[in-house]
């Protein structure tokens, strides 16, 4: 993705235990399904996504 172009993501939590989410996030533009544990993991899930790789590794 271009540097500050938007995802779609669709959230189902099922789960709210320990003052955080658990769920499944599902990245739209791409059709990719991932589980996460906690909120945090939830954001670095979606941030992972749409962050340019050549970013990630400077």
């Amino acid at each position: 993705m271009a540097e500050n172009q938007k995802g779609t993501f669709i959230v189902k939590i099922n789960h709210t235990d320990n003052a955080s989410w658990q769920g499944q996030v599902t990245w739209a533009d791409k059709n990719i399904t991932k589980n996460f544990r906690s909120t945090l993991e939830l954001i670095k899930l979606m941030d992972g996504a749409i962050t340019p790789e050549e970013t990630k590794n400077s």
